[in-house]
């Protein structure tokens, strides 16, 4: 089993920078991809970014590609999101989740999930 708690939200002004991180328990995090995904008030939870268990692969969101750069340190069960130039578009609690599936873009595929932390961007 894997535990996430996600930290480092806040409030901004528009373009302005944020690193996420994610600290995760259990022995196991090596082996799973690992997701951030967000959710805006009234919308439903959309995928950002994802980095396979080994760190070799990402994927990311085409709003959030060239912007936002996730990455992991296996060695201290850490990930992170770190987000420049960031818009009032991107106001919204961001979590962290964990998944051995595939189908990264699927919040469905994911075993675990943080409590989330909250982003907001001023304009």
């Amino acid at each position: 089993q894997v535990q996430l708690e996600e930290s480092g939200g806040g409030l901004v002004q528009a373009g302005a920078s944020l690193r996420l991180s994610c600290a995760a328990s259990g022995r196991t995090f090596s082996s799973y991809t690992m997701g951030w995904f967000r959710q805006a008030p009234g919308k439903a939870r959309e995928f950002v970014a994802s980095i396979s268990a080994s760190g070799g692969n990402t994927v990311y969101a085409d709003f959030v590609r060239g912007r936002f750069t996730i990455s992991r340190d296996n060695a201290k069960n850490l990930v992170y999101l770190e987000m420049n130039s960031l818009k009032p578009e991107d106001t919204a609690v961001y979590y962290c989740a964990a998944t051995r599936s595939y189908h990264v873009h699927n919040y469905a595929a994911y075993d675990y999930w943080g409590q989330g932390t909250q982003v907001t961007v001023s304009s």
